[in-house]
C-alpha cells in the first residue's frame, strides 16, 4: 500500500492559545512522537465532542494515542477486541437477575468510559458494531426500556486495518457518518522512531503520563467550543464544499448534512485549540479531509479500499481548489 503524505509536511507548532489544551496537546505529543498533526486532530475531535476511527497498520501506535488521550484527560479508558462472535451485550451491558432481591439488576459494559478503544471494529457482525451507534449519537444507551446516560465527556476511538479483508465485515455508511474524523497513523520518521525506541528502554512513556485536565473541566471545555466565531462568509464557503460532494460525477455518495455539521464543529475545535474565538478558512480547508473523505463513496469504487481512499482524496483536492475562499 503506498503511505500517503501528511496534509502539511511541516511540523504543527504547538497551540499557544489556552494553556490547559496547550498542555493536553503537549502531554499526547509527548508519547506519540513525530505525529503532531496526527495528535492535533485527534485532540480536535476529542475536544469537539466527537468520535475518531483510525485506519492504519498493526503497531503504529493506534492503541498508544488512544491510551494518552484518555491520560491526558484523566479520565477512564476501556479497551475491547471486536471479534467474530462479540455481543451486543459483551459492550453496552446486560441486566442480571438477583436471586436475594427477585430483581433485575443491570451489570454495565465497557462502553461506559470515558474513552473506548474498539479495537478492530469490522472484525465483529454488523449487529455488534450497530450496539455503538446510540451510544455515539446520544451518549446513552437503552437496555430493556431503561436509557442509561454515559459518562461526559465520552469518546469512541474505533480502529481497523485497511490491508487485511478476511472475516471482516466493512462498516456500514451510516456507521461512517457517525465518526467525526478518520485519521491514519503512518509510519514516523527515522528521527522520531530513534527517540521512540530510546525513550522505551527501561520505561514506558505512558506510565510518566499525568492528567492535565479532569473530565469535568474537558466538558466546560467543550461547551466553549459553540462559542467560537464562524462569520457567514466562511459559513457560505463550508457549504460550497460541501456541495461540492453532491451531484459529483465522480462521486455515488456526498456528504450529508451530519457531515457540514461535524466539519463546522471540528474547524470551531481547531480554532479554539489554537486560542482563537474565531474561524479562519485554513481551519475548514485544512479539517475538510479527515472529517469528509470517509463519508464520500465515489461511483467507480475500486475493490482495493486504499485506491477508493485515493479516488476520494483527489476528488476532494479538485472540489477544495475549485472552491474560492473567502478574503
Amino acid at each position: 500500500m503506498t503511505r500517503q503524505p501528511e496534509r502539511n509536511a511541516q511540523t504543527v507548532p504547538f497551540p499557544a492559545g489556552d494553556p490547559s489544551l496547550h498542555d493536553l496537546f503537549q502531554a499526547v505529543g509527548a508519547v506519540i512522537r513525530g505525529k503532531d498533526e496526527v495528535v492535533r486532530d485527534a485532540v480536535v475531535t476529542l475536544l469537539a465532542g466527537g468520535h475518531l476511527l483510525i485506519e492504519d497498520i498493526p503497531g503504529v501506535g493506534k492503541t498508544t494515542l488512544a491510551r494518552a488521550l484518555a491520560q491526558a484527560m484523566g479520565g477512564t479508558f476501556r479497551r475491547v477486541q471486536f471479534t467474530s462472535d462479540l455481543l451486543p451485550a459483551d459492550i453496552v451491558g446486560v441486566n442480571v437477575f438477583d436471586p436475594s432481591s427477585r430483581e433485575f439488576h443491570f451489570r454495565p459494559g465497557p462502553v461506559f468510559c470515558h474513552v473506548l478503544l474498539a479495537d478492530e471494529i469490522n472484525r465483529t457482525t454488523p449487529r455488534t458494531q450497530s450496539a455503538l451507534l446510540q451510544a455515539m449519537e446520544e451518549q446513552q444507551v437503552t437496555l430493556d426500556g431503561t436509557t442509561h446516560s454515559l459518562p461526559d465527556p465520552f469518546m469512541v476511538i474505533a480502529t481497523q486495518n485497511p490491508l487485511e479483508h478476511h472475516g471482516t465485515y466493512p462498516l456500514p455508511e451510516s456507521q461512517m457518518d457517525r465518526f467525526l474524523m478518520r485519521l491514519s497513523m503512518g509510519y514516523p520518521d527515522r528521527t522520531a522512531e530513534k527517540e521512540m525506541i530510546a525513550g522505551r528502554i527501561g520505561a514506558d512513556p505512558l506510565a510518566g503520563l499525568q492528567a492535565v485536565f479532569a473530565p469535568a473541566t474537558l466538558a466546560a471545555a467543550r461547551r466553549r467550543v459553540e462559542n467560537v466565531r464562524l462569520d457567514d462568509a466562511l459559513l457560505d464557503y463550508l457549504l460550497a464544499i460541501v456541495d461540492g460532494t453532491r451531484g459529483n460525477a465522480a462521486l455515488a455518495l456526498g456528504a450529508s448534512p451530519r457531515a457540514a455539521l461535524a466539519l463546522s464543529r471540528a474547524a470551531r475545535a481547531a480554532a479554539l485549540l489554537e486560542g482563537r474565538d474565531f474561524v479562519l478558512p485554513d481551519d475548514i480547508k485544512g479539517l475538510a479531509e479527515p472529517v469528509l473523505a470517509h463519508r464520500l463513496v465515489p461511483h467507480d469504487a475500486a475493490a482495493d479500499p486504499a485506491a477508493r481512499r485515493d479516488q476520494v482524496r483527489v476528488v476532494l483536492q479538485d472540489i477544495l481548489d475549485a472552491t474560492s475562499v473567502p478574503l
